[in-house]
C-alpha cells in the first residue's frame, strides 16, 4: 500500500505504471500521520509497517527473515534494527554514532523514543482501539507507542536490520516544535506534575542537538 498527497513532484508518473502486488492510493491529507490512518484503513494484512520517502528495506530477505519464524504469533510487536543513511548536513552529534541502531522496549521509553519507525512490526489489530493521533505533527508514532507500552503489549526485539533510513524527516529537525510536542504528549500519558521534569529534559535535549 502507498499512500502519496496528492504529489507534484513526479510521484504519480511513478506509480501509475505499478501492478499487483503494488497498491496505490493518492489524496490530500492533512499530514503524514493522516495518510498512514488511510493506509491502516485500506490494509488487509495481519501485520502492518511503515516505510518513509527516503527510507528502503534494508535488503530483500528482510520480510522473509522476520516472517519465517512461527513463535511471531505470540507477539503483538517485532522491533529490529535500523541504519541511518546520515549526510554532511547532520548534526555532529549524531554523525560520531555508529550507522546502526537498535530499538528497545523498556521503561526508557518515557526519557526519549526507544523505538524507531521503521524498525517496528505492528499487529494490525493494534490499530482498531486507536489510529495515529493527529493532535500530534511530529511524533505520533511515539504518542502511539507510549499508550502500547502502557497497556504492557508484547514485543519481540530481533536482531535484524529492517531499513536504512534517510534524515530528512520531520522528526529529524530537531526544532523546538518537536520538543514541545514531546512535553505535550508525555505529560498526556503520564501527568501533569512531571511536566517540569520533562521540560527540563527536552530543553536539555534541545541544546544538545541544536549546539553541537
Amino acid at each position: 500500500m502507498i499512500m502519496d498527497g496528492s504529489s507534484s513532484d513526479g510521484t504519480m508518473e511513478f506509480l501509475k505504471p505499478l501492478n499487483k502486488p503494488f497498491f496505490w492510493k493518492s489524496n490530500p491529507d492533512v499530514s503524514v500521520y493522516d495518510a498512514m490512518n488511510k493506509g491502516i484503513s485500506l490494509s488487509r494484512g495481519k501485520w502492518l509497517y511503515f516505510l518513509g520517502s527516503d527510507d528502503k528495506l534494508y535488503d530483500e530477505n528482510v520480510l522473509k527473515s522476520i516472517f519465517d519464524k512461527e513463535e511471531n504469533d505470540s507477539y503483538e510487536m517485532i522491533i529490529g534494527k535500523i541504519k541511518y543513511d546520515w549526510n554532511k548536513h547532520d548534526s555532529v552529534f549524531n554523525r560520531f554514532k555508529d550507522d546502526f541502531v537498535s530499538s528497545t522496549w523498556s521503561k526508557k521509553i518515557w526519557l526519549k523514543n526507544t523505538v524507531h519507525h521503521q524498525s517496528i512490526f505492528y499487529k494490525k489489530d493494534l490499530f482498531l482501539e486507536n489510529n495515529y493521533s493527529l493532535k500530534y505533527k511530529i511524533l505520533s508514532d511515539y504518542a502511539f507507542n507510549l499508550k502500547l507500552f502502557k497497556k504492557r503489549k508484547k514485543a519481540k526485539i530481533v536482531k535484524d536490520v529492517i531499513a536504512v533510513c534517510g534524515t530528512n524527516g520531520i522528526s529529524k529537525k530537531y526544532n523546538w516544535n518537536l520538543y514541545k510536542e514531546e512535553i505535550r504528549l508525555k505529560t498526556m500519558e503520564s501527568s501533569l506534575l512531571l511536566k517540569p521534569f520533562f521540560i527540563l529534559l527536552c530543553g536539555f535535549k534541545f541544546l544538545i542537538k541544536n549546539l553541537i
